[in-house]
């Protein structure tokens, strides 16, 4: 078999862009690769103005490539700037060219890179995030864009958009995983060091106290769930591990992750579904036993509502030749 046709993906900085960020775009579609070890992208930096950029830090880097790049990209990332630069609206020639491009390609934007989206028009009538910190400076800048400061990232088809840097990484986890399938998205995460998987819908900032140093009130029972996922687990279940009452692990739980339990328990079941899916030829029933949805007919129903297609069609688009962008 060929090896998989990289998909092209231009990362567009401006100056004073933040290295984190210029980093996660490069590392993380940079370490996606097939089974066969071919990379399933191409990745590309270009800047308004080729030639040396400054960054949020103390030092440039030298980007060769311009604009004419995002006419050749599947997918366009656009990076934040520092918020100087966003405040005063240093958006320009990048968002023109954003304005002008043929329909088509996938369009993201990482923390404030957003306000360059909503400045090309991209975002009118859509749904989108950026920085909590600049949510108030985007709604009054973009009236005619359904902000959402609580979430990691959107995703409205073509257009996506996420929060701060760390988000970032969910959003590029979530294209991987969208274009690839959960094996070349875990894969890219294990080499990375970094979560897998991170609902877009979970929240950017949640107040809470910070536990001791080294400490984990609920980690012993997530590890203990993970091994245990076939079984009808229930929270008394969880909280036995942690020798605490339900109230309480319930109340630590959130508190550690941002989330409840059996939302989380949900997340990590059709999780290791599509693994399995992907990667073995067992009955959908069988997925949904050792999955813990208990018939094949609830984990239809649950990856119906998570990724809305159906177990079948899942796996016929990721067993064994893998999904490309817009699949």
């Amino acid at each position: 078999m060929s090896a998989p046709e990289c998909h092209r993906v231009a990362v567009l900085v401006r100056p004073g862009v933040l290295p984190l960020e210029l980093g996660i775009a490069h590392q993380l579609f940079g370490n996606a690769s097939s089974a066969a070890g071919d990379p399933l992208y191409e990745i590309v930096t270009c800047a308004p103005e080729p030639g040396t950029v400054r960054t949020g830090a103390d030092f440039t880097v030298e980007v060769e490539r311009g604009l004419e790049e995002l006419e050749r990209a599947g997918t366009v990332i656009v990076l934040a700037s520092h918020e100087e630069d966003e405040a005063h609206a240093g958006w320009g020639a990048a968002a023109r060219a954003l304005a002008e491009l043929r329909p088509g390609p996938r369009i993201a934007s990482i923390c404030t890179g957003a306000f360059v989206l909503a400045a090309a028009g991209l975002l009118e009538g859509r749904r989108a995030t950026t920085h909590w910190l600049s949510a108030d400076l985007f709604r009054e800048r973009f009236p005619g864009v359904r902000l959402d400061p609580d979430v990691l990232y959107t995703d409205e088809g073509l257009v996506l958009t996420s929060a701060g840097e760390a988000a970032g990484i969910d959003l590029c986890l979530h294209m991987i995983r969208g274009d690839h399938g959960a094996a070349v998205a875990n894969g890219v995460a294990r080499r990375t060091v970094v979560p897998p998987h991170r609902e877009g819908g979970q929240a950017q900032f949640v107040p809470r106290p910070v536990p001791e140093a080294g400490a984990s009130w609920t980690g012993t029972a997530r590890a203990w769930a993970l091994e245990h996922l076939d079984r009808p687990l229930t929270l008394r279940d969880l909280a036995g591990r942690e020798s605490m009452s339900v109230r309480t692990f319930t109340r630590r739980f959130r508190e550690e992750t941002g989330e409840s339990a059996s939302r989380w328990l949900a997340r990590q079941r059709v999780e290791r579904a599509r693994q399995l899916l992907e990667e073995t030829d067992l009955p959908i029933d069988r997925v949904a036993e050792k999955a813990g949805f208990g018939t094949g007919a609830s984990l239809r129903q649950h990856l119906r509502a998570v990724l809305g297609v159906s177990p079948g069609a899942y796996r016929a688009t990721f067993r064994g030749v893998r999904g490309g962008p817009g699949t």
